[in-house]
Order: structure tokens, then C-alpha cells, then sequence
């Protein structure tokens, strides 16, 4: 059946856009062509050439001497000049503002910036940066920890930003955004966001794509806790239980409170030493008393605490930590040695062990 002429739509005609390297490349045609023309007709060398080039064509040198020499074919070359560089460079120059305009910059520094975060290892991943997440970064950053911040919120994306920390502007729910922040190299992975529900999504991603990252997860309540310990998280922290026990603890124990913020604008650090769970790895160390290691004198360090392994908890019905060890107890596999003492100390320490490590944690001052 035919369509009426009134009702037969036309397409506008559409004007294809300049790719971005079209200017540059017709202008540096019109550039070459002139000076050869130029060097052809008036017997110049190509630097004189190339200067009549420039002054032409920025419409400044009709006072320079060579424009007073100018043959009848020098003239007709400056003529084209003129006109197909005022062509040429009107074009380039809507071509660079089209491309500003169509963000193709922008993505030119995304796609710089998701190379750089392809070379991130051992890094820390902190998805939130609210009031806890700033905190956490400060932490961090006096640590010298290297951070990546994932953020949907403008506002705390600039936040961070202004603080030097690399930011992902994504959902961190998102099993493809904790890919892109290198969940598979990362040493561990902190979901700070204000909502338990996004936690709790964030550490369930985390967890099925990294069964072997260290999970950190903030909740608001002990049925969110346990939910989150359930999905995965291998420690829960509530600010408010946590704001409340220091509170209490400064109303009941002062001195103590202010020796752990005294601990904490220190060089000191406190490091959880994991000893493997294999008794050939640790060698002449398994069996061996803290005495016979004299790890304190030979790496200055000091052993607060010892978790023995499951087994030795099973067996002698431990309550799960020596707090305090004596020189006559024995190391054995599957044992974590809490350790206090400065960055030097402790590598002493990991130097000593050796082999017999199976993972080396730092813990919050």
C-alpha cells in the first residue's frame, strides 16, 4: 500500500563527526604541501619554507621580509595557504572542542587510571568512605598502606580524592567492581558502607570470588554481626559496642586507655605471626621454648600473647590464649604469636620464623 508523500518521514541529513586524528592529519598535510610549494616556486630552503608556512597561516606575517619577494607562483600558494588553512584550522579546532564536549578525555583518563589499577598489589580495599571510611584511611595512610577507595557517592568520592586516595566511582556489591580493584591481589578487604544490607552483599561477593582474602566488615547490630560472620567476614566490628567498651574502659581504666593512644602515635606495631599448621615447616623451631628461640634478644620484639592451634585447645582445654607467655612455652604448628615492636623489629621477627609462617597480619593499634 503506498504511503502518502505528507507522511513519509525523512531523515535529517547527518553530518559524520571528525574521528580525532583527521584534523591533526589534514592540517599537517596542508602544512608540508605549502612549504613544498614554497620551496618549488621560490627556491627557498626548508626552513625559510616552513617559517613562511607559520607566519601565513597564523595571519601575522605580512610584514616579514619574504612576503616582499614573492613571485606570481609564490603568490598562488600563499593564496591556498590562506584559504585551505583557515579550513583546516577552523576544523581542528571544533574537532578538539568535539572532543572535550564528548567526554573523550575523560575516558582517555579512565582508561589510564584502569591500567593503573591493574598494577595494584597488597593493597587494601575499602568500599565506603563515610565517617568510619575516613577514619580508616587516615589509619591507613600514616601507615603507608597502599589504599583503593570503591565510592558511588559524589560528594565522598571528591572527599577522598582530596586526600590523595585513588577512587572507583562503582557499586562495591558488584562482583565486576571488586574485580577491578584487584580483589584476587588485595591484601584485604574493608566494607564500611552505612547499610548492613550492602555489607553483607559486599562480603558474600568478596568471599565467593576470594576465599582467601581477609574480610572486614562494619554492622550496626549483633544480629548483623553474625549474619556477616556467617556470609564470610572473618571480623565484624560495630562502632557503637566499640565506642562504648572504650568509654568504659576509660571510665574504669584510664592509664590504659591512654598507653593504647599512646601505642597508636607510636612507631609501635602489633602483628598476629600465623605459624603453619605443618610440623616439617617449622623445623628446629617446632618443640622449641621461647627461651631456646630468644626471639626477644635477638629481634629486640616482645610477645604479648600466643593462640595456640585448635588441636592444643581440643587437647588441654585452653581457654585460647597465653597471654603474657613465660620463656619455658614451646612453639608448636599451628600456633599465632601476637608480637609488639617497631617495623625493624618486626621484620626481624618474620625473618627469624622463616619458613615455619604461614601469614602475617597487622592489627589495629
Amino acid at each position: 500500500m503506498p504511503v502518502a508523500p505528507w507522511r513519509r518521514s525523512r531523515r535529517p541529513p547527518s553530518r559524520r563527526p571528525l574521528r580525532p586524528w583527521q584534523a591533526p592529519l589534514a592540517l599537517a598535510i596542508v602544512v608540508n604541501a605549502a612549504a613544498l610549494g614554497y620551496h618549488l616556486t621560490q627556491g627557498w630552503d626548508w626552513g625559510d619554507s616552513y617559517w613562511m608556512v607559520l607566519v601565513t597561516i597564523s595571519t601575522l606575517g605580512f610584514s616579514d621580509p619574504h612576503t616582499q619577494v614573492l613571485n606570481a607562483e609564490g603568490r598562488v600558494v600563499t593564496a591556498l595557504l590562506i584559504a585551505g588553512g583557515l579550513v583546516v584550522v577552523q576544523l581542528t579546532i571544533q574537532a578538539l572542542l568535539g572532543l572535550s564536549e564528548s567526554g573523550y578525555y575523560r575516558r582517555i583518563r579512565e582508561r589510564r587510571f584502569r591500567s593503573w589499577l591493574s598494577t595494584m598489589h597488597n593493597h587494601v580495599i575499602l568500599c565506603g568512605y563515610g565517617r568510619i571510611g575516613r577514619e580508616i584511611g587516615e589509619q591507613l595512610a600514616r601507615e603507608g598502606v597502599p589504599l583503593l577507595v570503591v565510592e558511588m557517592d559524589p560528594e565522598r568520592q571528591a572527599a577522598a580524592e582530596e586526600r590523595g586516595l585513588p577512587v572507583v566511582m562503582a557499586d562495591a556489591t558488584l562482583d565486576e567492581t571488586l574485580i577491578e580493584a584487584g580483589i584476587y591481589r588485595c591484601r584485604s578487604l574493608v566494607a564500611a558502607l552505612p547499610s548492613n544490607a550492602a555489607n553483607l552483599y559486599v562480603v558474600l561477593s568478596a568471599r565467593g570470588l576470594a576465599p582467601q582474602c581477609r574480610l572486614i566488615a562494619r554492622s550496626d547490630s549483633d544480629e548483623a554481626g553474625r549474619k556477616l560472620r556467617q556470609a564470610g567476614a572473618d571480623a565484624v566490628v560495630s562502632p557503637y559496642v566499640s565506642g562504648g567498651r572504650t568509654m568504659a574502659a576509660t571510665a574504669l581504666r584510664p592509664l590504659a586507655v591512654t598507653f593504647m593512644d599512646l601505642l597508636a602515635g607510636s612507631d609501635c606495631e602489633v602483628e598476629e605471626f600465623q605459624l603453619s599448621s605443618n610440623s616439617e615447616d617449622l623445623g628446629k623451631l617446632a618443640g622449641a621454648s621461647l627461651a631456646e628461640v630468644q626471639l626477644g634478644r635477638r629481634t629486640g620484639a616482645l610477645v604479648l600473647a600466643i593462640v595456640p592451634s585448635l588441636s592444643q585447645r581440643e587437647g588441654d582445654g585452653d581457654q585460647g590464649l597465653i597471654a603474657n607467655p613465660s620463656s619455658d612455652v614451646r612453639l608448636e604448628a599451628g600456633q599465632m604469636l601476637v608480637v609488639m615492636g617497631s617495623k625493624e623489629q618486626l621484620e626481624r621477627v618474620e625473618q627469624l620464623l622463616g619458613p615455619a609462617l604461614k601469614s602475617v597480619d597487622a592489627m589495629a593499634n
